[in-house]
């Protein structure tokens, strides 16, 4: 009967493990609609590594992770770097009105809760915590998602550096110049 139940035991982790594991896949086609207006295919971005940030427009922690981006976007952007917004669930004034009050330096769209939670690839009966994060290659492959519940390990400067770093590769010595004296200037 032991080792029945140490066997169960070895089974339940052997699953849980593989269920933990990220799982690589193509992103989804995502047409940012921006405030103004204008349209952006998500498939346009190929060749350059993206995070997509699913965010509230009340959110402070959204709001924080915009400050993070921008820094990011004003730093990596040189390099093939894109962040994208997609303000969850509210209209085109709402979305620009946290585009300007927040200073946020990249594209946010809008996007109603069945396109967002569509694209995301989270059921309507998941509890979504904001802000999320989707990181994908130059490819256009979903390299770390955010759990619906989230995921803090994307919501960190140092931990999102690694993976832009990683998925950019290494800079040349006029990248690394240009970038030195972009966020010098920047400061």
């Amino acid at each position: 009967m032991r080792s029945l139940t140490t066997l169960a035991a070895f089974v339940a982790l052997g699953v849980s493990a593989f269920a933990a594991s990220p799982v690589l896949s193509p992103a989804k086609e995502f047409d940012f609609v921006g405030p103004s207006g204008g349209h952006m295919l998500l498939s346009s971005l190929k060749g350059k590594v993206v995070i997509v940030q699913g965010l509230l427009v009340t959110c402070p922690h959204c709001q924080e992770m915009s400050r993070v981006l921008t820094k990011l976007q004003n730093e990596y952007g040189p390099r093939g770097f894109q962040a994208m917004g997609i303000a969850y669930d509210v209209d085109a004034a709402a979305a620009q009105t946290y585009v300007t009050q927040y200073h946020v330096g990249f594209p946010v769209g809008y996007a109603s809760e069945d396109t967002f939670r569509s694209f995301l690839g989270h059921s309507v009966l998941e509890r979504l915590m904001f802000p999320q994060e989707l990181i994908i290659d130059k490819k256009g492959v979903i390299q770390a998602a955010s759990a619906a519940g989230g995921t803090p390990e994307l919501q960190t400067e140092p931990n999102l550096r690694v993976w832009i770093e990683k998925l950019l590769g290494p800079a040349s010595t006029s990248t690394k110049k240009a970038a030195a004296t972009t966020a010098s200037t920047t400061k």
